[in-house]
């Protein structure tokens, strides 16, 4: 095993970085305090993104991306997660992987602008009745005429005011199982504007201030088979087939910033002095330091490897299931410790522990709760003894 970095990587690394503390660090303070990304700021990052070749980085070189293997996309995403999400996220964009399922003429309407930053897209998935069982969502999708009419409502909707298109999944119908009846899923293209679909502002939330939710409503929006994203009925054959690797980028923005926060943690206690010496001499914090920095290192390892066995073909749902478990865990953990060794400070925003503390807490629900993550690794553990 070889867990080094090659020429390249070390270059990402350092490139995404350098643009993460020049570009992005400076402005986190305003969007912290106005909730608030200014559009002209979004335009000016967005163009420096795309000029430094960090836009759309995660999609194949085909299609005008950066081509990268899963390791060294990780590595990218950790790097973009030390800073504020709504910078992160909306100015340096990565287009659903879930995009490149679609047809030529799909990929021209949505893909390609989403990868020149003409064009931003949305997943609607959540709705109010269903979060972790998505098969217990309610809005539906009914084949009428011709076309499809939808109904239902979806929440929890992420930057989908600003998204200029909606990839929309909906039940479309039933079948028999062994388990009883199963909810069919059709994945559908939806742009903004569309007549029956209305996006309202969401909910105000103590995480990644900036990146805003949204509710949306379908009211007999009518769509024609042209916006079908795969197959009718396999919209979860779709999601599973593109999305699989979006745990692994939740575990390593969490990398980045629990780095970051440790990274606080360890020059605070080399300069803070208390009682006559740094407080770092006292075993209350050195230990507290070697704890965080030993998790930290687990959490790495774990994601990474999970990266490394997706390029080889071998990974698991459980390896991706221990690294997004693994690694929203050990940030909420590092970020309060690295609060207790700063004391009062530690809660003023003048540092960004505040923030990181905040924002840890929502990791450890979206893309799978933890305890999702854990019914997944059971699960693995037990299905070959038949339990």
């Amino acid at each position: 095993m070889d867990f080094g970095l090659t020429e390249e990587q070390r270059l990402i690394v350092e490139t995404t970085r350098a643009f993460v503390e020049n570009e992005l660090y400076p402005h986190e303070a305003e969007v912290e305090r106005t909730g608030v990304l200014r559009k002209e700021l979004v335009d000016e990052i967005k163009q420096k993104a795309i000029e430094t070749g960090l836009y759309a980085a995660n999609m194949p070189e085909g299609v005008g991306g950066a081509g990268l293997d899963t390791v060294s996309w990780l590595l990218y995403e950790k790097e973009l997660g030390r800073a504020n999400y709504a910078l992160h996220w909306t100015c340096v964009g990565r287009p659903s992987n879930i995009l490149l399922a679609g047809t030529d003429a799909q990929k021209e309407k949505y893909l390609y602008p989403c990868i020149r930053g003409e064009k931003s897209d949305c997943l609607a998935m959540t709705e109010p009745g269903a979060g972790s069982d998505l098969r217990g969502m309610k809005a539906t999708a009914v084949e009428k005429g011709g076309d499809w009419l939808v109904n239902g409502t979806k929440h929890f909707i992420s930057h989908a005011m600003e998204a200029d298109f909606v990839i929309l999944f909906v039940a479309s119908g039933e079948e028999d199982t062994p388990r009883g009846k199963k909810k069919k899923i059709t994945a559908f293209f939806v742009d903004k504007g569309h007549p029956g679909m209305t996006i309202r502002e969401g909910y105000r939330n103590v995480s990644h201030r900036g990146y805003s939710n949204a509710i949306i409503e379908f009211d007999d929006c009518r769509l024609p088979n042209e916006a079908i994203l795969g197959e009718v009925h396999k919209g979860f054959e779709v999601a599973n087939a593109w999305l699989g690797a979006t745990r692994l980028q939740v575990a390593a923005t969490c990398l980045g910033r629990a780095e970051r926060a440790l990274t606080h943690a360890i020059e605070y206690a080399a300069q803070r002095e208390q009682f006559g010496q740094k407080i770092g001499k006292f075993q209350g914090i050195s230990f507290k330091l070697a704890d965080m920095a030993t998790e930290l290192k687990a959490a790495d390892l774990l994601t990474f490897e999970a990266g490394w066995k997706f390029d080889q073909g071998t990974v698991t749902d459980a390896d991706m299931a221990m690294a997004k478990l693994k690694a929203t865990e050990v940030l909420a953990f590092v970020a309060d410790e690295a609060i207790q060794i700063h004391g009062g400070m530690g809660l003023m925003d003048d540092l960004p522990l505040e923030r990181i503390w905040r924002d840890a807490r929502v990791e450890r629900i979206w893309e799978g709760t933890s305890e999702i993550q854990r019914h997944i690794i059971s699960r693995a553990l037990l299905r070959p003894h038949g339990a």
